[in-house]
């Protein structure tokens, strides 16, 4: 099941958020975003290098969109976690899944296909309520403007999403469909950081490193690119909505990491909430593996015989 690639990339995407949020101490956004994307583009092209595998591609400007589209949704991310709640920011960004639901749903009735992944689409929402019974958001009346960002935010993440899986469609790699989304973020984040003097005056845009702050970046670089890769794959050879779907269980592994790393404590809804999320996961893979439709068996003649006058 192609799809299960995405419980590696949200169990990667979830210590990558332990990294950002201790190196966040250290470093600004533009910083790690930086180098992030540096980090990743370097790893992939030496990996490719060694492999003898070629970064030129057919489809630079589906790569350009898709970088600009993904790199947008992660500055909007940002700065709706810098005013909001948490938990807030966590819920409406973990409405992607539902906006690709949605989007799919509504493609698949436009153009008259007589089956529609009601299932899915339906285990879909009650991820979501999953995750509303563990994050618990709330805001206050005049973060308003914030949420609609981080709602945007989502909706547009999950157009990165169809991209990724577009290119994957097209026959383009993992590895180069990560390396010019990096390249992307690399080159974002620096000008970031080159105009923080202008748009946050006072603020510090470069920042010196340490042996800590270094294994913090290698550790943001590292978890983020082969959660990208794995990710990339998921939505590439695996089904949409179930692929979707397992996303959420980066906020479970997240959750995970918060009880280990900082006592954080959960409620009797917190764990409904987990069990939900893991429930309808698993509900979502189980539909998918059998609407499937069975392989065809091939008949293998015995020794001797023609395999054409087999056939007649």
């Amino acid at each position: 099941m192609q799809s299960l690639w995405m419980l590696l990339a949200s169990f990667l995407f979830a210590a990558m958020g332990v990294c950002v949020k201790l190196a966040a101490e250290l470093y600004t956004t533009s910083e790690i975003v930086m180098y992030r994307g540096i980090m990743g583009a370097a790893m992939l092209f030496v990996l490719s290098r060694v492999r003898g595998d070629s970064m030129r591609t057919p489809l630079p400007w589906a790569h350009a969109t898709r970088g600009v589209i993904g790199v947008t949704a992660l500055w909007l991310w940002f700065y709706a976690i810098g005013r909001l709640p948490l938990a807030m920011s966590m819920t409406l960004n973990s409405m992607a899944p539902i906006w690709l639901a949605a989007i799919l749903l509504g493609a698949a009735w436009w153009r008259g296909q007589g089956r529609l992944e009601w299932n899915c689409a339906l285990a879909v929402l009650a991820s979501f309520g999953g995750v509303t019974l563990l994050l618990q958001p709330s805001m206050q009346a005049s973060q308003w403007f914030a949420a609609c960002v981080a709602l945007v935010s989502s909706m547009i993440s999950a157009l990165a999403y169809l991209q990724v899986r577009k290119l994957g469609q097209l026959g383009e790699p993992e590895y180069r469909v990560v390396f010019y989304f990096s390249v992307t973020g690399a080159v974002a984040g620096a000008l970031g950081n080159l105009a923080t003097p202008w748009v946050a005056p006072g603020q510090i845009a470069w920042h010196g490193h340490t042996t800590h702050g270094v294994l913090l970046l290698a550790g943001v670089g590292l978890c983020a690119t082969a959660a990208q890769m794995a990710m990339t794959r998921a939505y590439r050879l695996g089904h949409p909505l179930v692929t979707a779907n397992l996303q959420y269980t980066g906020i479970v592994f997240s959750s995970i990491w918060g009880i280990l790393l900082w006592s954080d404590a959960l409620g009797w809804m917190g764990w409904l909430g987990i069990a939900i999320i893991l429930a309808s996961g698993s509900a979502a893979t189980y539909y998918n593996s059998r609407s499937r439709p069975a392989p065809v068996p091939t008949t293998v003649p015995a020794a001797g015989v023609d395999p054409v006058a087999a056939k007649s």
